[in-house]
């Protein structure tokens, strides 16, 4: 029970974060490129969402996906999909 408890809590820190939780709310209605994803995420630049993809993705949360010129983008942890279920009716609505 302890290291769940540890990984929950590790999740969590990945998540606390507003840019990074506006990301994981875009990607939850399907794949998204980083173009569309930033569409959601209008107040931070390019290189600033960069990293947050990248922290999402190096924690596993998300996977990513070589599409020509594109990257796309997609929620592979279903952890991360169950918290965005219990949260998206205070948070993921505009």
């Amino acid at each position: 029970m302890e290291e769940k408890a540890k990984r929950i809590a590790e999740l969590l820190k990945i998540l606390a974060n507003e840019h990074r939780l506006l990301i994981l709310c875009a990607l939850k209605k399907g794949p998204l490129s980083v173009g569309e994803i930033h569409r959601f995420t209008p107040n931070i630049t390019a290189p600033a969402l960069s990293q947050h993809l990248n922290q999402l993705r190096m924690a596993g949360i998300l996977e990513s996906e070589k599409q020509g010129m594109n990257v796309i983008y997609r929620i592979q942890d279903q952890r991360a999909t169950a918290l965005l279920g219990a949260i998206q009716e205070y948070y993921c609505r505009d």
